[in-house]
């Protein structure tokens, strides 16, 4: 799995809706399409995974760094593996600051971790669907 580190990457990857939701997490998705240009935007072919995470909706450093965490370690942990794109994940609202006061307590790791599981079930479903009825 490759990140996506430039902007025109990330621009390229959130260009479209999202493919899935979750409260607080939406996921972009780009189909990896060969260019003829001497510099192509995703010169590797191989599953390309960004974060975008607002200073709006995670004020503090170490929750973005934690919640960026979590979601390279759901993406890298999934069974069959990222499909080859480029997918992006982004915060779209806050985790309470009441409920979660700590700003990498355990409660909101887990909250987390369980809530990118959900979003990458929801994209990951259909695609098992569609295999299963292939064999």
């Amino acid at each position: 799995m490759q990140r996506i580190r430039s902007r025109s990457q990330f621009q390229a990857a959130m260009a479209d809706r999202p493919v899935a939701k979750t409260p607080h997490f939406a996921l972009h998705r780009a189909a990896l399409e060969g260019t003829l240009s001497a510099r192509p935007l995703f010169p590797v072919a191989d599953a390309w995974l960004g974060v975008v995470l607002p200073k709006r909706w995670a004020r503090r450093a170490v929750t973005r760094n934690a919640i960026r965490r979590q979601v390279y370690e759901t993406a890298r942990l999934l069974p069959a593996g990222l499909p080859q794109a480029a997918w992006v994940v982004r915060l779209r609202s806050e985790f309470s600051r009441k409920a979660y006061v700590s700003a990498m307590s355990e409660p909101l790791k887990l909250a987390v971790r369980e809530e990118l599981q959900a979003l990458w079930g929801r994209v990951a479903l259909p695609v098992a669907a569609v295999v299963s009825h292939v064999d």
